[in-house]
């Protein structure tokens, strides 16, 4: 992520904050150093963002907006679950290709508190599993398979940062992959009604909000429960 010297301040700012981060990490980032390395004065960085959380808040959304901007891309191919593993694999290799930034995304979430373009990533995700479910291929509910691989490539994006480069095994993260993967995915699926019910009602749980409908709003809540209930059923 190389420093520019656009007209903007607040650009000049994010890349140099940006810049510092990658170089030195979240230690390098002070705002006097930012300052200093965007040509800007100590008021100017506080007018544009209040305070020190403010500015690594607005850094850790560059971070983001850069890694959803090669996430998204790519062209869905014909295979969705192709899809989720090149997904899980930019997701890892941009973890290791931007360690500290990647740190500093996931550590600066608050609480009960998402960060907007972590959201975005969320939605990203659960659009490629609703095509999963579209085919009758996702095992679990959208959301739930969603946290699973959230969950998953994070761990493996940390504890692979954690490795020194030179004993870092790669292999780690494409056998936790398969493992996700198998966990809550399956084989291209057989005709219709060959389906079984709990593939069926994910399949149709993941599509009912897109296609039109004449139930009301209570009507939809009890269906979707019905749905949920066939969901546990095994496959």
């Amino acid at each position: 992520m190389c420093r520019t010297r656009a007209a903007d301040p607040r650009e000049r700012i994010l890349a140099a904050a940006a810049e510092l981060l990658a170089e030195g990490g979240s230690e390098a980032m002070s705002t006097r150093a930012v300052g200093a390395a965007a040509g800007v004065q100590a008021p100017t960085l506080y007018r544009l963002f209040g305070d020190k959380q403010g500015l690594i808040d607005a850094v850790v959304n560059y971070g983001f907006e850069r890694y959803l901007a090669e996430k998204t891309s790519r062209t869905p191919g014909p295979d969705p679950v192709e899809d989720l593993r090149r997904g899980w694999d930019l997701h890892v290799g941009f973890g290791l290709s931007h360690p500290s930034f990647y740190a500093l995304m996931y550590s600066a979430a608050r609480p009960g508190e998402a960060v907007a373009a972590a959201e975005r990533a969320g939605r990203v995700l659960t659009t490629m599993l609703e095509r999963v479910a579209c085919e009758g291929r996702l095992r679990l509910p959208v959301p739930m398979a969603a946290q699973m691989i959230r969950a998953a490539a994070l761990g493996v994006t940390l504890t692979l940062i954690a490795e020194p480069p030179a004993t870092r095994d790669l292999a780690l993260s494409v056998r936790t992959r398969e493992t996700v993967l198998a966990a809550i995915t399956c084989a291209p699926a057989p005709a219709p009604e060959n389906l079984t019910p709990a593939a069926l009602a994910i399949a149709l749980d993941a599509t009912l909000p897109d296609r039109p409908h004449r139930f009301t709003a209570a009507e939809t809540a009890l269906l979707r429960e019905w749905l949920r209930r066939l969901m546990d059923e095994p496959n």
